[in-house]
């Protein structure tokens, strides 16, 4: 609308706004400033700068836009009717004119269109603004447009309107499925649907499957038969099946349903009992068969209930033929789940074997599934042990008494190429056993002769390209099989020709090599079965030969005793040349044994004392607990003593201490205290106080029992010495770690828990002994004493090597609350009891450290 100038009314504020546009008639900036200047004035004095604003630059985008805003928001509030309305659609109409290729306009108008519940006018506008604009920026006009036409009820506009949208958008289409359910269009929504699994580009935006489509797309032909109408929905639903066959259980209850709601029972009917015949998973078993279970129960309850209780003789039948379909339905199950296994794997031997099992009581049903199933198992895929399948058809055929029929099956059955030697040789086994329960023993030797025949060339056992059949003349089964019929039925010539024949084909056990000796020596061929044990000792090696050596050996022993000892000691000599040590402690026992009856008991000596050093660590305490056993009862209880020094030094700590304790108590019961003492004193050095309490007490007991005050005192010394040795050995991490911070090592004691201040006693101490005089090596350093009261002090004497040795044992310095008052005149008695000491250690050669030097670690001053 042009603006006559002479109605324009001008203020006073607005002539600097109005000489500014006059020099800048074009300017955007100053027609918006003034627009800002004037928002606070009358609606229509606003309206017409505006106005005069685009009639200057009707290209504005910022202007209209501004304008519009303020139109539309000037007529909030206001009845749809008012005429003011109509006034800003024309407005918007003329911004249109020079702002049609601007979406956000488009959009307003149209917003604007839809509050005021002008439909054809606002679906025109819609139609405008996508004629108008891009295709680039029609996303920004459909959703508006389709949110219009579903917020009203015109479902065939809205219809339209999707279909126009999914051309250009497809991936919405399951939007529009929904959208043509809640309006009822089921027919439109299927067809939708199988747009949708149909189209191999298509991808949910959903997340959806190809096969949960398929899933919506069946339950909702099923559910809605009628409604949907569709002339191939069978079509439909069958493809899904022939698509997804691991999933199709509820594509079968889906097709049954379409038919169940459409009223076409034996339909259905017809639909479940082929889906028990076709599925492959048990899951999709149980899905149909429990529907179809349901299905069933459902007529049958709704057939009683239309009777009533006064039924006649036509209804009475077929209540019962439902019941007894429902019956079989029931009984049928196991077999209807086994076929499905079958079906996932029909090479399954475990399943046919179920599966004859389920028709137990049917021979006729038993022999065609045994039929069926040796026809359809592949060996080469079979799982499970294809013979016995074979076996088993044999036997159902011998346990009906039908003896040429199961010779026939085990015929075909050793005509199978087996993928393993053992099955087939397992099925000659069988059919020999088979003639041996029928009497027929000539046919079962003849059988395995048969079986044990070699092939015109000579083939390898393992090699896998050659048949089974040409490779089962070496299974040890067979031979061992035919060896116990020939020991049973045939001649001693026979028999040790079969032996004879396993061994040459280095086929043999040690199992067999004894058999076979034993069968010998049975019929009292001895030489034979010892030579037959040689033949099995040259092919053997340790430790498989162990068992014939024993054999051989104990059954030489039982045969000749001592008749010939220097071929059984040859033998023995043999044998443990190279028997690893875990295995040669009975030999040598058996040896000895031999010896100690039939040869010399300086021999039977020797073989003990070898014995003890070719047995493992762990047994031999054993093996010197018979040595000393066997000596004292050869040679007497005096003539043990090297062998108890010899096993002190050989057994480790554990033995050596249970060694010492013996000794001394042998040495006690001669009268021989000074030894036994010496004894202890040796057995000491290995024994920590914290651990081996027995010993000690052991010791106190003697000292009590044989010593006197002063062998007491030394006990105790010993004892309190090893106590600080252990814990030097315990705590010598602690120990380096305290020297390396310090440069002195402190006592065993600081190192307690429980001290207040640990690190500030070290110093002290460190301090203390920076102040002192180093003393000479063989001066007596002293300790304070613990007991409360006492002013006596023991002595400790380092060692006389190093400075590091002096550390340690000011390290080991601790108190002892057992220390015992000791007066200076006994120091001589002392001396005298050391010397002694060192004598009986020279005596019997079992001295700590240096016979010359005993370097006791504590002694009394």
């Amino acid at each position: 609308m042009l603006m006559d100038a002479s109605t324009i009314i001008i203020e006073t504020d607005d002539l600097q706004y109005e000489e500014e546009l006059l020099r800048n008639p074009f300017s955007v900036k100053h027609w918006l400033r003034y627009t800002e200047h004037k928002k606070d004035a009358p609606a229509d004095k606003l309206n017409k700068v505006y106005e005069r604003a685009l009639l200057q630059m009707p290209g504005s985008y910022k202007l209209w836009h501004q304008y519009l805003r303020l139109r539309m928001q000037q007529v909030k509030g206001r009845c749809i009717t008012d005429p003011e309305y109509e006034s800003v659609n024309n407005t918007f109409e003329r911004a249109l004119v020079f702002m049609h290729k601007m979406p956000r306009i488009w959009i307003d108008y149209c917003q604007f269109l839809m509050n005021q519940r002008k439909i054809t006018r606002t679906r025109k506008t819609f139609d405008r603004a996508l004629c108008a604009l891009p295709i680039t920026q029609h996303n920004r006009i459909w959703p508006l447009y389709l949110k219009f036409v579903m917020a009203y009820s015109i479902p065939e506009t809205a219809v339209r309107v999707w279909r126009r949208y999914l051309k250009l958008c497809p991936e919405d289409t399951e939007d529009c499925i929904s959208y043509l359910i809640s309006i009822g269009r089921l027919e439109a929504a299927a067809k939708k649907y199988e747009w949708c699994v149909n189209t191999d580009t298509f991808t949910s935006k959903y997340g959806k499957s190809k096969h949960q489509l398929w899933s919506e797309l069946c339950e909702l032909i099923s559910k809605n038969p009628q409604e949907t109408s569709l002339k191939n929905a069978e079509a439909i639903i069958r493809h899904g099946l022939q698509r997804y066959t691991d999933q199709v259980g509820m594509l079968w209850n889906s097709l049954a349903e379409y038919y169940i709601i459409s009223a076409l029972f034996e339909r259905a009917r017809d639909v479940y009992e082929e889906a028990l015949r076709s599925v492959m998973t048990v899951r999709d078993f149980t899905q149909v068969f429990d529907s179809y279970a349901q299905f069933e129960e459902l007529m049958l309850k709704r057939r009683m209930e239309e009777v009533g209780p006064e039924a006649d003789l036509e209804d009475e039948t077929d209540i019962e033929l439902r019941l007894a379909r429902y019956e079989d339905l029931i009984q049928r199950r196991p077999l209807l789940l086994n076929s499905v296994m079958l079906r996932q794997n029909p090479h399954n031997v475990l399943e046919w074997q179920k599966r004859v099992t389920l028709y137990e009581g049917q021979p006729k049903m038993i022999v065609t599934t045994y039929m069926e199933a040796v026809k359809t198992i592949d060996p080469k895929q079979a799982t499970g042990k294809l013979y016995s399948l074979w076996v088993n058809f044999a036997k159902f055929y011998e346990d009906n008494g039908q003896i040429v029929d199961a010779r026939i099956i085990f015929q075909r059955a050793t005509e199978v190429t087996y993928v393993r030697v053992d099955d087939l040789a397992s099925v000659w086994c069988e059919w020999a056993e088979m003639e041996i329960r029928h009497d027929n023993e000539e046919e079962a030797l003849k059988l395995m002769k048969r079986a044990t025949a070699p092939p015109p060339h000579k083939v390898a056992y393992n090699d896998e390209s050659e048949p089974v059949q040409r490779r089962v003349y070496k299974s040890l089964k067979l031979w061992s099989m035919y060896a116990d019929l020939e020991e049973s039925l045939g001649t001693f010539k026979s028999c040790k020709a079969v032996y004879d024949r396993i061994i040459d084909l280095r086929i043999a056990t040690p199992q067999i090599i004894i058999n076979y000796g034993m069968f010998l020596q049975e019929s009292n061929y001895f030489e034979e079965a010892f030579k037959a044990y040689e033949k099995g000792i040259a092919l053997f090696k340790w430790p498989y030969v162990y068992d014939i050596w024993n054999t051989y050996l104990t059954k030489f022993l039982q045969r000749y005793q001592g008749t010939k000892i220097e071929r059984a000691r040859d033998l023995f000599e043999q044998c443990l040349e190279k028997c690893p040590p875990s295995y040669a402690k009975n030999l040598y026992l058996l040896y000895a044994k031999m010896e100690e009856e039939h040869g010399l008991a300086r021999h039977a000596m020797q073989v003990y004392s070898r014995a003890t050093k070719a047995v493992p660590p762990e047994e031999k305490l054993a093996i010197y607990n018979i040595y000393l056993q066997h000596a004292q009862q050869i040679y007497g209880i005096t003539k043990t003593r090297e062998i108890y020094q010899e096993a002190i030094e050989d057994l480790p700590d554990e033995g050596a201490r249970e060694m010492c304790l013996r000794f001394a108590d042998m040495e006690r019961k001669l009268g021989e205290i000074d030894r036994a003492r010496e004894i202890y004193t040796y057995c000491s050095q290995i024994c920590d106080p914290r651990l081996t309490q027995e010993f000690w007490a052991r010791w106190t007991d003697f000292e009590v029992a044989h010593g006197n005050e002063d062998t007491m005192k030394e006990l105790l010394r010993i004892k309190r010495s090893m106590q600080a040795k252990y814990n030097t050995q315990v705590n010598m991490m602690s120990a380096q770690m305290l020297a390396s911070a310090d440069t002195v090592a402190g006592t065993v004691s600081d190192l307690a828990p429980g001290a207040k201040d640990g690190m500030r006693m070290l110093e002290a101490r460190a301090v203390a002994m920076n102040q002192l005089e180093e003393p000479p090596t063989s001066t007596p350093v002293s300790a304070p004493s613990a007991v409360g009261g006492g002013g006596s002090k023991i002595m400790f004497v380092r060692g006389s090597t190093t400075k590091r040795e002096e550390e340690v044992a000011d390290a080991a310095r601790t108190a002892n609350p057992d220390e015992i008052d000791i007066d200076d005149e006994e120091d001589d008695d002392d001396e005298e009891d050391g010397k002694m000491l060192g004598w009986c250690s020279l005596t019997f050669d079992i001295s700590c450290n240096n016979p010359k030097n005993t370097q006791r670690i504590c002694t009394v001053k």
